[in-house]
């Protein structure tokens, strides 16, 4: 028997190198016991540093290695054993597909990824001390082991102030240079001065939508660690009486019923997808490495039944920050002109070609960056999945990047406006993207192309008019 004992309890390294040793030397899953120093204490045994080192090596695809690097974050205490058992049969060249085993450590993989998104989403700063000495105390409470893996989004994010994360685990610094390691500390060791407090409830009052709202996304058990705890009960209590119907559906004890659209009959759409559990399960996509920097998947929002889908290119700094598309500058002038072309909003679905920030941060502020073509392409699954669940009887690609997403291939915007294209047996129409229009420096000819893209919106309107009567 075997007994390797792990540094830490997120010791990649030592796993990988020990897993290595142990297969190289023909030594089975089931003659490894795995276990953490300071652990557990088990007989003595012989451990990796008996075998003989291996005269050859072997490789391993990549998509395993990031697998085993976000399971090994999972709190399971047999995640070491399942991952070398993975690693045996993978030498043996033998096929994963259907294993019980890889289900397993995928789910392990997304349970992180899950808690990842969580403490992005819920980590609220508390500001400690006065002007120059002031620091930025936040406590969370991690599901697995994600303190230190998330440490440098903060860090990116947060990179002009000093901050630390403090949780029963790990506590992660940052004091404007790097990122430090500590060891946890129970709850009543947090200082709870905050002048930010006040702030963020001002915050989550400005930002709460009660059409949005779903109680299961967050467990109560989690709102005790926010700033903006008190003030959250009452705004759902607020809503839900203000509110009946599919609102209240959405209660744990309720399932949710979408209510039919009275003007349309109700068996005009089938889909194997809602968009709800096609948000969720965007959540927490790793496809490009875009959502390393991004503060969460921004998807699309608007009724499964609707008959306009507009895609734009990507989520903004707003975007970024709120969770929704189109809710900055852009989406004002939007707003302006689809009313202005007889649209309402309301009854569209709104998305974009690439559902996570590209941006260069310039201190404080984060530039926007154009999508490259290989992102386009690892998002475009999200857009055919809407695609199929909403059926819409037509799409707007709004800029250059949603119609490459939407046709499949680069499409000049000039060139192919102004009428629609039939594609995949989808009407298309090819228009500007709004923040085109508010980077024009002219005026006068700010106002011409805002014309155009309203005029263009209005072709889209005129045709769903038409269809309607036809219909």
């Amino acid at each position: 028997m075997h007994i390797i004992r792990l540094d830490n309890d997120t010791d990649f390294e030592g796993w990988r190198k020990a897993a290595r040793r142990l297969a190289l030397n023909g030594v089975k899953p089931a003659d490894v016991t795995w276990t953490v120093r300071g652990g557990t204490e088990l007989s003595a045994a012989s451990g990796v540093d008996d075998l003989p080192d291996a005269p050859h090596a072997f490789n391993v695809p990549a998509t395993f290695v990031e697998l085993t690097k976000a399971a090994i974050l999972h709190r399971n205490g047999e995640r070491f054993a399942l991952l070398y058992r993975l690693l045996w049969r993978l030498r043996s060249h033998h096929d994963l597909a259907g294993d019980s085993d890889i289900a397993e450590a995928n789910a392990m993989a997304r349970a992180v990824y899950r808690d990842m998104d969580r403490m992005i989403a819920q980590v609220r700063f508390r500001e400690i001390g006065r002007e120059r000495n002031a620091h930025y105390v936040a406590w969370f409470e991690p599901e697995h082991h994600v303190v230190e893996a998330a440490a440098p989004f903060f860090a990116n994010r947060f990179a002009d102030m000093p901050w630390s994360i403090l949780t029963p685990d790990l506590c992660a610094h940052w004091d404007g240079h790097a990122v430090s390691i500590t060891s946890g500390i129970d709850k009543s060791e947090v200082p709870n001065e905050d002048r930010l407090e006040e702030a963020w409830r001002r915050h989550t009052s400005g930002l709460f939508d009660p059409a949005r709202l779903k109680l299961m996304e967050m467990p109560q058990a989690y709102w005790r660690n926010l700033p903006d705890d008190s003030i959250i009960k009452p705004l759902i209590e607020d809503a839900m009486r203000m509110t009946s119907g599919p609102f209240i559906a959405n209660k744990a004890s309720e399932p949710h019923q979408p209510q039919q659209p009275q003007d349309r009959p109700m068996a005009r759409k089938t889909t194997g997808d809602s968009i709800a559990a096609l948000r969720e399960d965007a959540a927490g996509c790793r496809a490009c490495p875009l959502w390393k920097n991004a503060t969460q998947t921004v998807f699309g929002e608007g009724p499964q039944t609707a008959s306009i889908m507009l895609v734009g290119e990507q989520p903004g700094d707003k975007e970024d920050l709120a969770g929704k598309p189109f809710v900055g500058p852009a989406g004002l002038m939007l707003d302006r002109a689809l009313d202005e072309a007889g649209i309402d909003r309301g009854k569209v679905y709104v998305t974009n070609a690439v559902k996570h920030f590209k941006f260069v941060p310039r201190g404080k502020v984060r530039l926007h960056q154009k999508p490259a073509t290989p992102e386009i392409r690892a998002c475009r699954q999200w857009y055919e999945r809407e695609l199929a669940a909403i059926k819409p009887d037509l799409v707007v690609a709004l800029g250059a990047t949603a119609a490459q997403s939407v046709l499949g291939k680069i499409t000049p915007i000039n060139r192919n406006r102004g009428h629609l294209i039939e594609h995949d047996g989808t009407k298309v129409l090819v228009t500007v993207h709004p923040s085109y229009l508010l980077r024009l420096p002219d005026r006068e000819a700010k106002t011409l192309e805002y014309q155009r893209f309203v005029n263009d919106l209005k072709i889209a309107a005129g045709w769903l008019r038409r269809s309607a009567r036809a219909a």
